[in-house]
């Protein structure tokens, strides 16, 4: 681009910290760069008009994992391990709230749900049986028992006549967050330049360079916080995978209220507003899902539809009014990726879908691996 002196001189020159991602990790990690150093000069590049990943495409859950997603984690990672994921999931909200506070990304802590389809008999047991055991693992963190049976209250259509509740579990508004915290990393003195798409990231012994779609420069410090994006920069365990999500249109009288998992957390839907807001899908087409393209499937959608249609407001006259998709990262462990790839280089990737809960952790622990 032909820039001006006063713009390379203003946002392009001498670069101390450039961090890459404008999400929920790479604000975060702006802001405790800021705290340790007072007079760094720190850029953010965002590929998007808006964080691009999932930070303002999420639905608001504040939560840690599901009974059924925990039980799951068990039979791929070690009891110390799950305990350990869940702890920094809490940690990382905690930040989250305590950075910004409840009011302004209108916390609600109104208890998490887990339904069970009458055809899945055989989850139904597994969680039944496992219960007990899960809320002893988790124990040490609640001090108390986490998941319990509730009777089906809100009349879901199809499902057993109880579900898992879970009472630590809370939601936040996604765009009155963000908000938030964008004005946050502004004021102090942050520079954020969105629509810059990073192309290439090299070292030097002194510095690292950036080849981005519009201009090439040097920082003395870069840090990638793509998450889903991640396999376009980097060579970590990291792959995309796609949530589609729908809304309604306000309906009367709804009187839903919490947060609700289904299928081992694959779907999702919650009240904002007035309307239901309803995710998942991509266990249908694990592969397919694999993308960051950020349109949606015929199948996926048809699927949302039918489960709004006849589990969750079987009786209830509903338009869609909206529909989009966000991008994850996922990988072969629930286990972020944050550490030093370079002299000058790092990332804090793979939220695992948790990044409401972790991502602030995870910017934290960015910002600390610079010695």
């Amino acid at each position: 681009m032909n820039f001006s002196y006063w713009e390379i001189k203003s946002w392009l020159t001498n670069v101390d910290f450039t961090i890459v991602g404008s999400g929920i990790v790479g604000l975060t990690c702006g802001l405790e760069l800021r705290k340790r150093f007072p007079k760094a000069k720190i850029l953010i590049l965002e590929k998007g008009v808006l964080p691009q990943g999932a930070s303002t495409k999420n639905a608001g859950f504040a939560c840690f994992g599901s009974l059924s997603e925990l039980i799951d984690d068990l039979q791929n990672h070690s009891p110390k391990e799950v305990l350990q994921l869940v702890k920094q999931r809490l940690e990382g909200l905690q930040l989250l709230r305590s950075t910004l506070g409840d009011r302004a990304i209108d916390y609600q802590q109104l208890g998490g749900y887990e339904l069970f389809l009458k055809s899945d008999e055989e989850l139904y047991a597994t969680c039944q049986s496992n219960r007990d055991a899960v809320n002893k693992l988790l124990h040490p963190v609640f001090n108390a028992p986490v998941f319990a049976l509730k009777e089906n209250s809100f009349h879901f259509k199809k499902i057993k006549d109880n579900y898992s509740f879970n009472p630590f579990e809370g939601q936040i508004d996604t765009g009155k967050m963000m908000t938030a915290l964008l004005q946050l990393v502004l004021k102090k003195n942050i520079k954020i330049l969105n629509n810059i798409s990073v192309k290439d990231i090299s070292e030097t012994a002194s510095h690292a360079k950036i080849k981005t779609n519009l201009f090439e420069m040097d920082t003395s410090k870069v840090f990638v916080a793509t998450n889903g994006f991640a396999s376009q920069l980097l060579n970590e365990n990291v792959q995309p995978a796609r949530a589609q999500v729908l809304i309604t249109k306000p309906i009367e009288n709804l009187s839903i209220k919490g947060t609700f998992h289904l299928d081992k957390g694959y779907y999702y839907f919650r009240n904002i507003d007035n309307r239901i807001l309803l995710g998942g899908g991509r266990n249908l087409d694990f592969k397919g899902e694999e993308t960051t393209d950020l349109n949606q499937s015929t199948l996926i959608q048809n699927k949302l539809e039918e489960l709004l249609r006849t589990i969750i407001l079987p009786n209830t006259p509903l338009e869609i009014d909206h529909r989009w998709s966000g991008i994850m990262g996922i990988g072969n462990t629930k286990n972020p990726v944050v550490k030093q790839l370079g002299n000058h280089m790092f990332c804090g990737v793979r939220l695992g879908g948790m990044g409401v809960a972790i991502g602030s952790l995870i910017g934290k622990d960015l910002a600390g691996l610079l010695d």
